[in-house]
């Protein structure tokens, strides 16, 4: 049996798989996020770790193998004799770093990674973290990833898998190596840094809750659904629809770097194109817990359709930044078009809107068109918000009947399979294009408004 441990952003999922990799059992725990100023986000990485022990052993079964997935790009620093973290985890929706990003090379970064100067990734965190703490012997960096294999083997293992590597900034993308010129130019030695591995790659032994357990697959979250939803060839896509929203197309071994406002990044098995909106249903979730208008996701399906429209409201979500396509840190979230008729479901169907019209911005920046868009991740229960985006893409949606394709992913790799996902439910385009475009005009001028570059 195979235990997929999915250590997201707000919490831990863990399904327990059988051989045929049919879901057995399910365990879950929330993650707190910490807000210790404006723009920065941090998790407590013992929290982490004992997020994982409880929903593993909510899920059950005796598991023999662990697969892993994960948050990317959140960045631990701890030391290697006590296992301890030395600060929290900087969350990769964490904003401080800006200022450093803005001293950067794009073109450096873009040519020799794949990625864009943005405090979203985990370099300038790691910079940050090493000179507010010190540099001194015996500190390991890692993403999430590492620090879950350390703690699993009992710190035998540091290692992180190439497709979290390639998030780190610190990869040169054609090589999947460390890069000599990067490492120097954030001040990271290398006798911080984990040993890069294949996603699929047998690491061993560990323990988790008493039991020993072989460890084996292991890719960041996105990279893991576009496995899990089985896009192995070029061309191939998927849209997950999480506390971000990813949308990754499979370019098979083409490591070349991306067009403007997009990224490349290693796949499981290849490599990827890569659109990333990095606030999606954290905005629904802001609705929730910031502003208290709705008790729960599952209710803002209802409260969109109970209008005929959101009233002329818009919503960039903007709460940490804008991601793909535009790349401004700065860019902070906006409202616009109140009135006294406003109500809470019109700012709630504002807000589902903005999650379809940013993966839309995305599709629309791909150097090809697509024929059909894979979907999964927790807001795919949304028929509102699948339909609109159907709509304002003009493709086909096909929504995975097994929402957690990331862990579905890591499990195929512990696996050692493809495997393809069965399709729930398919969304077909209704709306014609000129009332797309009516949305879609509404939507850009709000996002004028938001950005400031």
């Amino acid at each position: 049996m195979i235990l997929a441990v999915d250590q997201g952003t707000t919490g831990t999922t863990c399904l327990a798989l059988d051989d045929e990799l049919r879901v057995v059992g399910r365990g879950y725990r929330e993650l707190p996020q910490h807000f210790p100023r404006p723009g920065w986000v941090e998790h407590d990485p013992e929290e982490i770790w004992r997020s994982v022990e409880e929903a593993a052993r909510e899920a059950g079964g005796e598991a023999d193998t662990v697969a892993i997935t994960n948050q990317r790009e959140t960045t631990i620093l701890w030391d290697r004799r006590t296992g301890e973290a030395v600060a929290p985890a900087i969350v990769w929706q964490d904003r401080r770093t800006a200022d450093r990003c803005r001293e950067l090379d794009p073109e450096l970064i873009r040519e020799r990674t794949g990625l864009v100067p943005d405090p979203y990734f985990s370099a300038t965190k790691l910079e940050w973290l090493l000179r507010e703490h010190g540099l001194r012997d015996g500190l390991a960096f890692g993403t999430v990833d590492s620090f879950l294999v350390w703690k699993l083997t009992g710190g035998a293992e540091h290692v992180v898998d190439v497709t979290n590597a390639s998030r780190t900034m610190l990869v040169d993308l054609r090589t999947l190596e460390w890069d000599d010129e990067l490492l120097a130019l954030f001040g990271v030695p290398r006798e911080l840094l984990p040993r890069i591995v294949p996603s699929d790659a047998e690491l061993g032994q560990g323990e988790l809750n008493g039991g020993a357990v072989r460890i084996r697959g292991i890719a960041g979250d996105q990279q893991a659904a576009l496995y899990g939803q089985g896009c192995h060839a070029p061309g191939e896509a998927k849209a997950t629809y999480g506390t971000g929203s990813f949308v990754l197309v499979h370019t098979g071994g083409d490591a070349a770097a991306p067009p403007p406002g997009l990224l490349k990044t290693a796949a499981a098995d290849g490599y990827a194109l890569e659109g990333a909106v990095l606030v999606s249903g954290a905005a629904v979730q802001w609705l929730r817990d910031g502003l208290g208008i709705v008790g729960a996701a599952a209710e803002t399906e209802d409260l969109a359709r109970s209008v005929p429209d959101a009233g002329g409201v818009h919503f960039v979500p903007a709460l940490t930044g804008l991601g793909s396509p535009w790349w401004d840190a700065d860019a902070r979230g906006l409202v616009t078009g109140l009135t006294r008729g406003t109500s809470r479901a019109h700012l709630v169907r504002a807000a589902l809107e903005a999650i379809a019209h940013q993966v839309a911005d995305v599709v629309d920046a791909l150097p090809e068109p697509l024929s059909v868009l894979r979907a999964d991740g927790g807001a795919t229960a949304n028929g509102f918000l699948m339909q609109l985006q159907a709509d304002l893409l003009g493709v086909p949606l096909e929504v995975a009947a097994e929402r957690e394709t990331t862990a579905l992913g890591a499990a195929a790799l512990a696996a050692g399979r493809q495997t393809g996902v069965r399709v729930e439910a398919v969304y077909e385009p209704t709306r014609s294009a000129d009332e797309v475009e009516t949305l879609r005009a509404g939507w850009r001028r709000a996002l004028e408004l938001t950005r400031t570059s």
